[in-house]
């Protein structure tokens, strides 16, 4: 029988920390800090079979982070096997537990030699440059609103409050905010900060434009166009569900798939007691954020389908715009009965929760 030994990785930018660890022996061993380079772990792997024997079998693995799947790809390439933890599965440290690197290195070993862990799933190259594109298009979309927050600000502190409509960010209220009578200093301000509103804007339309050309293509077409017929699920939304998720069947059931987003609910009970908790905020905060979102704007829809929804409809087939439609009737019907019990961010969780299951169903193929 292969003796396997797995090596626990503590990595950051500046230092790799990396522990052994076997069933055998039930203990962790040869815990060392190296340089940031995967020639250093391999000559430490290297070590590892001069002990062990060259037919050792290595299992490396360390957490998700800031180094994304660049050691993984690595690793792979030299033909050691490497797993990328979930953080939100590893165990949890202790009240007054001293944490280090060398103790989080160990704790990784022991998780990859017990089992006691859920791996990140590893997208392809094509799908996480991508990812990385959407992701980039929301960072921008971050700064705009921080700096419509910055505006507003600057405004009300200098007594100038927009009274001439409903709604912000309109054409009629950017004209307003060129049109104020105000301080050469203060009018250079405020021009300062509508330019880097303009820039922004705009940056972001034309990123837009590109997503939607990229889902447009073979391998995203089919796939957009399904999720596109859910009410709040844009193309932009959908492309990223795409790309971020990967394969949807490695999710067994709808409700995993809501709790790799973190939309469930966490729970705390002990023998008769029931103790709920908010959702659990584990996995994907990403998507998670983009179906709140979605679940928002599900609840402003009305029961009389939209001409933006009927058009991201067209040249699907009637199964799928028959469940589509099943799913938005739903969740609009669950958003509005939670609304008026409790609150519309508890209304937007639950839909959310509801949505990633219909989500994974149109996936799948799980639509009858």
């Amino acid at each position: 029988m292969t003796k396997t030994v797995y090596i626990g990785m503590d990595v950051h930018s500046t230092n790799y920390t990396l522990s052994s660890y076997t069933c055998e022996t039930d203990n962790c061993f040869s815990t060392v800090k190296l340089g940031p380079e995967v020639k250093n772990i391999l000559k430490y792997i290297n070590r590892i079979k001069e002990v062990h024997g060259d037919d050792v079998e290595i299992v490396t693995g360390y957490e998700a982070g800031c180094l994304g799947y660049t050691l993984y790809k690595d690793l792979k390439k030299e033909g050691i096997k490497c797993i990328i933890i979930a953080p939100t599965t590893l165990p949890k440290q202790k009240a007054g537990e001293i944490k280090t690197d060398k103790r989080d290195a160990q704790k990784i070993a022991r998780a990859l030699g017990t089992g006691t862990y859920k791996s990140v799933y590893v997208p392809d190259q094509e799908d996480d440059d991508v990812k990385q594109y959407i992701r980039m298009r929301d960072d921008h979309k971050l700064t705009l609103k921080k700096t419509k927050q910055q505006i507003t600000a600057f405004c009300l502190r200098n007594g100038f409050t927009f009274t001439d409509g409903k709604s912000k960010w309109t054409q009629k209220h950017i004209k307003w905010l060129r049109s104020l009578e105000m301080t050469a200093m203060q009018r250079e301000i405020l021009d300062e900060y509508l330019i880097t509103f303009d820039y922004y804007t705009l940056r972001i339309k034309q990123m837009d434009e590109k997503i939607e050309e990229i889902s447009h293509q073979v391998r995203y077409a089919e796939k957009v166009s399904k999720l596109c017929c859910f009410a709040g699920m844009s193309t932009h939304k959908s492309l990223c569900h795409i790309v971020e998720t990967g394969d949807f069947s490695r999710f067994a059931k709808a409700p995993s798939y809501s709790a790799y987003l973190g939309t469930v609910p966490g729970e705390d009970s002990s023998s008769t007691s029931v103790n709920r908790l908010p959702i659990t905020k584990a996995g994907n905060s990403h998507l998670r954020m983009l179906d709140i979102e979605a679940a928002h704007a599900i609840g402003r829809t009305s029961k009389q389908k939209s001409r933006t929804l009927m058009e991201r409809q067209k040249g699907c087939s009637s199964e799928i715009i028959a469940y589509a439609d099943k799913a938005n009737a739903r969740m609009r019907k669950m958003y509005k009965d939670i609304s008026q019990r409790k609150n519309k961010n508890v209304a937007a969780a639950a839909v959310a929760r509801e949505l990633a299951c219909f989500i994974w169903g149109m996936m799948t193929d799980h639509i009858s």
